[in-house]
């Protein structure tokens, strides 16, 4: 079954190529696209997409956060990925940390990237939380926080779930099996104290504590 899409941006152009491409893979469908944050919350009200990828600036009475957080009000399961111009840390910790399932940030120079874009649909459709790699790139866990204790396997391991990748997907990046990528990650899961936790919910965790233990040199 297709995953069903939604693009709200207010630059016509950037919307429609974006648009283009992703409608040239089979297992997604747009199925709308809207101009400002308002019309975003109607058509998403219509549709009920899976997924709504918004432009984090919009023009009317709605950014594209509000947008997304309405959205997510009446329709918890809807992913969305935000897309950001912006690299300051305050666009990225203006996602809602408190209840982030669903949710991806992307920086929309990344929107080329059609694989990684790709991940960050398909993970906020799957509940996670995505983030671009040039945002996982620029985090500095600070000294004496959870994810400082981690070593530099472990941190590299998450630094991967954090961009959305999947246990496979990570064996195959540093070339390791799955089974040492899965005890890694049970390790991670432990030294931040999500051991018991669902594996979805720890991942979200992990990675909002990968965020917020950290500070952002460049986003």
């Amino acid at each position: 079954m297709k995953t069903r899409l939604i693009v709200v941006d207010d630059e016509p152009l950037f919307r429609d190529l974006l648009c283009s491409t992703l409608s040239a893979r089979q297992d997604l469908e747009v199925v709308g696209v809207a101009g400002d944050g308002e019309s975003a919350v109607l058509l998403a009200r219509k549709e009920k997409p899976d997924v709504v990828l918004m432009d984090i600036e919009m023009p009317g009475k709605l950014d594209g956060i509000e947008s997304a957080l309405q959205i997510k009000k009446e329709r918890p399961q809807t992913g969305v990925v935000i897309l950001s111009a912006h690299n300051e840390r305050r666009y990225v910790t203006s996602l809602p940390l408190e209840d982030m399932q669903g949710w991806g940030y992307l920086l929309k120079q990344t929107a080329p990237d059609l694989a990684t874009v790709v991940r960050a649909i398909q993970g906020s459709k799957a509940g996670m939380v995505v983030l671009d790699p040039s945002v996982v790139s620029g985090l500095r866990p600070k000294q004496g926080s959870p994810v400082a204790r981690l070593n530099p396997r472990h941190q590299e391991v998450l630094e991967l779930m954090a961009q959305g990748y999947s246990n496979a997907a990570i064996a195959r990046l540093l070339r390791l099996s799955r089974k040492s990528v899965e005890t890694y990650i049970n390790v991670i899961y432990q030294e931040l104290q999500l051991s018991h936790e669902e594996d979805i919910h720890a991942r979200v965790k992990a990675t909002l504590l990968y965020l917020e233990s950290s500070s952002i040199r460049r986003v």
